[in-house]
């Protein structure tokens, strides 16, 4: 019995999709294999040429990668008491560094988004409000967080918490920026569709309209503070908070430079598993 036309045209638009799919995976296998390989190329190229400088001058002023790693796990490996708030912990060297870090860096963190979010939602919604506070942030925006260093040791002191309030400080401005231009970009389209729909209060706005449509620019800027953040904390325990800078900085003091740069390296490495914690956290907030 004969095959129908439109049977026939069926085999051959599922014959099509299937090459196209087809096609796409090939594709994209090639595009992820060949970003991988050029990565590697300029990691090597990377690393070649550090060695060979490094080859040039004293090991105290620029040690080889070799030194580096071997310091790395030296530090990695060797064991170390971690204490705060009356638990004691026994961890390595290196991860009770980071955890010192972390102590300030998680707290700094979100208190700086927690009040620069929504207050950058607010001004970028409020004409009104935008305009009595564009004064005020104008004049304290360009200051730098550690230049309030100062007031912060006088106001709470020198250690974890003096360092989580200049990490909140940088993140605080780096969210309210963001989520105000995010409102201020908005199309007001959106707005008008809103009201269009019926709704007339602000909080419903807001809730429907406002915060969804400046998720993304949020987002960023939550991205953003998380690297700028690990760039403050080493500036922040310049001043006698534990943790990576402070180590960082005493190390290099003292000329043992491969100690210094193995936790310059953990520093990296910090940041690279925190922004690829909030890659997979914003898939599942918001996918």
């Amino acid at each position: 019995m004969a095959s129908r036309p439109s049977d026939r045209n069926d085999v051959l638009s599922a014959t099509r999709e299937s090459a196209t799919v087809a096609f796409e995976a090939v594709d994209r296998s090639s595009l992820i294999s060949g970003r991988v390989g050029r990565g590697l190329v300029g990691a090597v190229v990377f690393v070649a040429g550090w060695w060979s400088l490094a080859g040039t001058v004293p090991s105290y002023l620029l040690p080889t990668p070799a030194a580096v790693l071997g310091a790395f796990v030296t530090e990695l490996t060797t064991p170390a008491t971690f204490a705060f708030g009356g638990v004691t912990l026994q961890l390595t060297e290196l991860s009770a560094v980071l955890l010192q870090s972390l102590l300030h860096y998680v707290p700094g963190l979100l208190l700086g988004i927690g009040l620069g979010t929504p207050l950058g939602i607010a001004l970028g919604y409020s004409t009104r409000l935008d305009e009595y506070f564009t004064p005020a942030v104008g004049l304290l925006r360009p200051i730098p967080p550690l230049a309030w260093m100062g007031f912060v040791i006088a106001w709470v002191g020198i250690g974890h918490a003096g360092a989580a309030v200049i990490v909140a400080i940088g993140s605080f401005w780096i969210t309210l920026l963001g989520a105000h231009d995010g409102v201020r970009e908005l199309p007001t389209e959106w707005i008008e569709v809103g009201e269009s729909l019926g709704v007339q209060d602000h909080t419903t706005m807001l809730r429907k309209v406002v915060v969804p449509g400046v998720a993304p620019s949020v987002f960023t800027a939550v991205r953003t503070s998380l690297g700028r953040s690990w760039m403050i904390i080493v500036a922040a325990e310049l001043f006698g908070a534990p943790g990576l800078g402070y180590r960082i900085i005493h190390t290099a003091q003292s000329l043992a430079m491969d100690v210094s740069m193995a936790y310059m390296l953990a520093l990296g490495l910090a940041y690279l598993a925190t922004d690829a914690l909030f890659q997979v956290t914003r898939e599942v907030v918001a996918p």
